[in-house]
C-alpha cells in the first residue's frame, strides 16, 4: 500500500473521533489573587467546537487519497 493511502486511513480514523466527540474539552487555569503565599485559583471547563461539516470534509479527502493511494498503474 502507498504512503498516501495511509494518510488517508488516518484521515478517516481522525475525522470519525472528530465527528463523535464534537470538540476539544480542556480545563483552564487562572490566577485570581496572587499576595505572597497566598494564592487563589479558579479553572474553568472550555470547549473547542468541530462541526460535523468540517468531520465530513475530512472523511471525503481521506477516502479521496485512500483510492488514489490504492489504484495501480
Amino acid at each position: 500500500m502507498k504512503p498516501i493511502a495511509w494518510v488517508g486511513i488516518v484521515l478517516i480514523i481522525l475525522s470519525a473521533l472528530a465527528l463523535a466527540y464534537q470538540g476539544i474539552d480542556y480545563t483552564r487555569r487562572k490566577d485570581v489573587v496572587d499576595l505572597g503565599s497566598l494564592k487563589v485559583t479558579t479553572e474553568s471547563q472550555e470547549r473547542i467546537p468541530l462541526p460535523p461539516v468540517l468531520g465530513g470534509i475530512i472523511v471525503a479527502g481521506g477516502i479521496v487519497l485512500v483510492v488514489i493511494g490504492a489504484r495501480k498503474r
